[in-house]
This record gives structure tokens, C-alpha cells and sequence, in this order.
């Protein structure tokens, strides 16, 4: 039987097939790319500027979070500092397992931490499982970030990460700024936050979907692989995906 390793070099041909040239002619096309580059980067710059400018909403519901240290508030996240940056992480309640998606995002969280805290930015997860369910996952994973639990509050619903069935079933689920069906009651997101000197806190900016691929360094290095992320022909998209522990070499 073969591995998933030996699968995917068989069923892959493209290095067999592609475009050889002199090393004249590799760096004229390549000179020629980096232009497209250039401006993709300007473009991206320019969107990132907008970003910032785009207009807050006042966040006046209290929440309170199950976290290691006990009950926390969405003001004591900020740990004293003005940005919150938060990963809506699928764990359901009744889940026994965190989402395999959401932990390949996971995985590249451990170690960033102190350099957005020297950029005035604290960054959390929050699932809506329970605690000591969150807590054994992360040891089995071996994660380091800051995970907490809102489970007893309204949080995952008001920021569009999680939803009832009746909303998915009737189409009423409001999920990528839209109202949609998503294929289950808990999605995969980014949300920031504001805190200004008077302790009010705004919700500044939220993606989902295509917009927390930025969040995953191992796709961005994979996209500058001669393969790419090799996904065209899995179904669903990440069938090839496994937690990091659950992979056959």
C-alpha cells in the first residue's frame, strides 16, 4: 500500500513536463515576474492601508472567558496593550477534537507571539468548547499560545464564527458577510479588536473564509513550490490535511 508521501509523487507529473531554458532566458522570465510582484505587493499595500481606515463598531456586551488563569473579560485579553488579534478556532462543545484545519493554522502560532507583543498586539484563541477540553488538546498538540473557552458566553455568535442549526437549515446564518449556509456550526475566522485610553473597546476588522489564508505561513511557502499546494485534485480542497501528529510518516 502506498504512503500518502509515494501517492502524491506518483499521481504528479508536472515537474516531467515543464519549460527547461538556459539561464539567460530563467532570469529574463523571472525579471519579468518580479514586475507582477512588485505591483501585487503595491496592491497589497495599498489594501492594507484602506484596512486600517476602514470605520470601528463599539463593542458594549460584556463577555467573560473560561481561560487558564480563571475568568477573564475581553478587555483583560488585551493583557495591557491597545490590539487584540483573535482566532476563531472550530472546536465545538460536544467536539472531542479540535477542527484538523484550524490546527494546521494552529501551528503556526507558537513563537509569533512575542513579536506582536513588542508591535502593542495580543493575540488569543477562543473555541467554544469547554476548558479542560481545549487545554488536553493543545498538550496533545504541544502548543504554547493562549487558548480560552466561550462556551457561557454569546461571543462565537455575535462575531459570526459559529451558528444554530436552525440558522444553517433556513439559510438566516449571516457568515462571510453574507447570509448563507456554512456546513457547519462553527467556522474558521479572524477578528481584531481596538482599546482605547478610556477602556472602550471596538471591533476594527473580521475575515473568514479565502481571508485567513495570509494567516498560514506553511501555504504561503507552498505556494512558491514548483507544485504549489497540490490541491486540485483533492475533494474536498484539504483532504490531504492531517493533524501534525496523525500524519503516516
Amino acid at each position: 500500500m502506498l504512503t500518502m508521501k509515494e501517492r502524491n509523487m506518483k499521481k504528479d507529473s508536472k515537474s516531467e513536463n515543464h519549460a527547461v531554458v538556459a539561464h539567460d532566458q530563467w532570469i529574463a522570465a523571472r525579471k519579468a515576474f518580479l514586475a507582477k510582484e512588485k505591483e501585487f505587493t503595491r496592491l497589497r499595500d495599498e489594501l492594507s492601508r484602506q484596512r486600517r481606515e476602514l470605520p470601528w463598531e463599539l463593542v458594549e456586551k460584556p463577555y467573560v472567558f473560561d481561560g487558564p488563569s480563571g475568568k477573564e473579560t475581553l478587555a483583560d485579553l488585551f493583557t495591557g496593550r491597545s490590539q487584540l488579534i483573535v482566532h476563531h478556532f472550530m472546536f465545538g462543545p460536544d467536539w472531542d477534537v479540535g477542527c484538523k484545519s484550524c490546527s494546521f493554522w494552529a501551528d503556526n502560532y507558537d513563537g509569533i507571539g512575542i513579536h506582536l507583543e513588542h508591535r502593542d498586539i495580543s493575540f488569543v484563541t477562543i473555541s467554544r468548547a469547554p476548558l479542560p477540553t481545549l487545554e488536553a488538546y493543545r498538550q496533545r498538540m504541544g502548543w504554547r499560545f493562549k487558548w480560552v473557552s466561550s462556551l457561557d458566553n454569546d461571543f462565537n455568535f455575535d462575531f459570526n464564527a459559529s451558528f444554530t442549526k436552525e440558522e444553517i437549515e433556513d439559510g438566516t446564518a449571516f457568515w462571510n458577510f453574507g447570509h448563507q449556509r456554512p456546513g457547519a456550526t462553527e467556522v474558521t475566522g479572524i477578528s481584531v479588536f481596538c482599546k482605547d485610553k478610556d477602556g472602550q473597546i471596538f471591533h476594527t476588522y473580521s475575515c473568514f473564509q479565502r481571508g485567513v489564508d495570509l494567516m498560514n505561513s506553511a501555504y504561503n511557502y507552498m505556494d512558491l513550490a514548483p507544485k504549489g499546494r497540490n490541491e486540485a485534485d483533492q475533494n474536498p480542497t484539504m483532504a490531504w490535511l492531517r493533524r501534525h501528529d496523525e500524519y503516516e510518516d
